[in-house]
């Protein structure tokens, strides 16, 4: 088959480690062959290249969303495609379908069994993110409903990891949860590269360590749906929360919608600098909740709700969760793209393939103003066209 080449030129390329200006970005096929400097390139594009005006946009690698439900009415279990569509309008290349923790045993089978029959007609759709069943139920929107308040069941857990196979890019747990251990050494079992992320718990660091070699690398949402148990009254308790803090090689998601509800912006700020933009992982945490919003939140417009009035996910897409977390802690473009494509990427082992532009990764790219806008999405090398 004969090479196909495009080159990307008037383009501000956003790196890892910073913005090539100026910058030409060649591709042959579906891959990144090379970059650089836009005059220096000029001699190492072919003459048959197909060329692509960036005209002056930023252009980092597609967003990827590990944590999210659905979006624009479509559930990313139940509705794969159009979901996968829904968000890849507003630059994300790739998602996991991500599981509700209080779904009975029957939808959680349902909802694998869905996504895997999509196949790749769900062109974004990269794993699952198993949020639950193993979490503590007592945490998370539509608590009072979960179904999990049962000992864990291994002939259950069985066919639900054996289903999900190496689909299963994370597995959200409690630590807390009697016979965890049991169920972490099958899911490894199955699959070895499998990541474990604690949330919707309330297990202490020492209960979270006392896991061994099957402690979290991961923190579901943080500073979301995590308890404090207090030795005394008045004495903040140790959670969650504070593990992935002290712990260097932890991941924090963040959920950062555009009021700071779900976690302020001093915390988001905190957060930050106790993590550092290396182990940052944005999500969306969107979900299709179409329930009354409370009062008191009557000005916010990128959230949902349950039916008491707890906090259900948010309306957001990746593009708006750049732009909030911007506003919210002062970080700049390229790292706003760290948290949105490289560490999440990074975080759930995709990154052999996604979440930055070096040579020979997916021609997953989109292009965004200053303001985090997208003007375009180029999936496998392809331009989009919505």
């Amino acid at each position: 088959m004969e090479k196909t080449y495009k080159a990307i030129y008037n383009a501000q390329i956003v790196l890892e480690n910073g913005i090539l200006w100026d910058g030409a970005l060649l591709i042959e096929g579906n891959r990144i062959l090379e970059y650089g400097n836009a005059r220096e390139m000029e001699s190492r594009i072919p003459g048959d290249t197909i060329y692509i005006d960036a005209k002056g946009s930023y252009v980092g690698p597609g967003f990827v969303d590990i944590h999210v439900h659905g979006g624009g009415g479509h559930s990313t279990c139940y509705e794969p495609v159009e979901a996968s569509n829904y968000f890849l309008r507003h630059g994300t290349t790739s998602i996991l379908a991500t599981t509700d923790y209080h779904m009975p045993f029957e939808r959680f089978l349902e909802a694998i069994r869905t996504v895997k029959a999509a196949g790749s007609a769900a062109k974004t759709i990269r794993g699952f993110y198993m949020e639950g069943p193993y979490t503590n139920p007592n945490y998370g929107s539509h608590s009072y409903e979960n179904p999990w308040r049962v000992p864990i069941d291994p002939t259950q857990y069985e066919k639900l990891v054996d289903e999900a196979g190496t689909m299963a890019k994370v597995w959200t747990i409690a630590p807390e949860r009697p016979g965890i251990v049991e169920f972490l050494k099958y899911a490894k079992k199955v699959n070895p590269d499998v990541v474990i992320a604690v949330g919707h718990s309330e297990a202490t660091p020492n209960q979270i360590r006392s896991l061994g070699k099957y402690r979290p690398t991961l923190l579901t949402h943080a500073l979301n749906a995590t308890g404090r148990l207090g030795d005394c009254g008045g004495v903040r308790g140790e959670g969650p929360d504070e593990y992935c803090m002290k712990e260097p090689q932890v991941y924090a998601e963040l959920i950062s919608d555009s009021c700071g509800i779900h976690v302020g912006p001093d915390l988001q700020q905190l957060l930050l600098h106790n993590k550092g933009v290396h182990h940052m992982v944005l999500i969306t945490d969107s979900t299709i909740h179409n329930k009354p919003v409370p009062p008191q939140f009557a000005h916010v417009t990128d959230l949902n709700f349950d039916d008491r009035g707890g906090l259900a996910g948010s309306k957001m897409t990746m593009d708006q969760a750049c732009r909030n977390i911007m506003t919210h802690t002062n970080c700049g473009i390229a790292q706003a793209f760290l948290m949105a494509s490289s560490n999440p990427a990074k975080a759930v082992g995709l990154d052999q393939e996604l979440g930055s532009i070096e040579p020979g990764k997916r021609a997953d790219l989109v292009f965004v103003n200053d303001r985090f806008h997208v003007q375009q999405v180029m999936l496998g090398g392809e331009i989009c066209d919505f």
